[in-house]
């Protein structure tokens, strides 16, 4: 047995674990599809709807993309004119702090009021605005919490502000800003679809699972869901 399996095999035990619990607690108390589906009824309804699941799946993945790119851009930029500037940093964080603070029940409608309810672009910011936050304030911390010795010794140098960032206040900042990466990643592929709930197009993988819940299919919304738990996991790992 490899050393990786090893290490997963307690997650793995647990993962069929409840799925047997699950299928075995509906049967035995007869809970109504409606409430709670069977793994294999949603197995089935997964396995039926693959192809359209993958379609959906890809079109929310790809507002996730470009809102990922889009928050960490920007992200990373305010935290460098933060960690820079003084001025900056009094000027920007505040309204960093309430954009951020805004809940995206409340944000998700005026987004697709100003860019269109069926425009990708406006699920792509409300996604950007949902992980703008984590990526500064890490990119930030990265760049400010360096070792003052190294700092001293870099201007015992005559080195300039520019050297300094780039020789040591970004190497410093890198684990800082993977560490960002890896939260943006998971809350990505969670905003697409959330902010898909408030409207969007019809090939989008929220509205498929708002739909099929609304029509009493609930096997075929819990395997969208499914196919969001997919694609935000694979995120995450290629982003690891």
């Amino acid at each position: 047995m490899s050393k990786q399996l090893r290490q997963n095999l307690p997650a793995i035990v647990l993962f069929f674990g409840v799925l047997i619990v699950w299928e075995t607690a509906v049967i035995l108390l007869d809970i109504q599809q409606f409430l709670l589906p069977a793994p294999s009824v949603i197995w089935a309804a997964f396995t039926e709807n693959f192809s359209r699941l993958v379609d959906v799946g890809w079109f929310t993945t790809k507002e996730a993309i470009g809102g990922f790119f889009i928050g960490c851009t920007a992200g990373i930029l305010v935290a460098f004119a933060t960690a820079r500037w003084a001025t900056a940093s009094e000027t920007l964080l505040p309204f960093a702090i309430a954009a951020t603070s805004v809940p995206i029940i409340a944000f998700a409608p005026i987004v697709n009021n100003w860019f269109g309810v069926d425009n990708p672009l406006s699920k792509m910011i409300i996604v950007a605005v949902i992980i703008f936050f984590p990526m500064m304030i890490n990119t930030v911390r990265g760049l400010t919490l360096v070792d003052p010795a190294q700092l001293e010794l870099m201007r015992a140098y005559a080195a300039s502000e520019l050297d300094i960032l780039f020789k040591v206040r970004l190497p410093n900042a890198l684990p800082y800003m993977f560490n960002a990466f890896k939260i943006a990643a998971s809350l990505s592929m969670i905003g697409a679809v959330v902010s898909e709930y408030f409207g969007g197009n019809r090939s989008a993988l929220g509205i498929f699972i708002t739909q099929e819940a609304a029509q009493f299919r609930f096997a075929n919304a819990w395997a969208g869901s499914i196919i969001a738990c997919i694609v935000g996991l694979t995120f995450y790992l290629i982003v690891l």
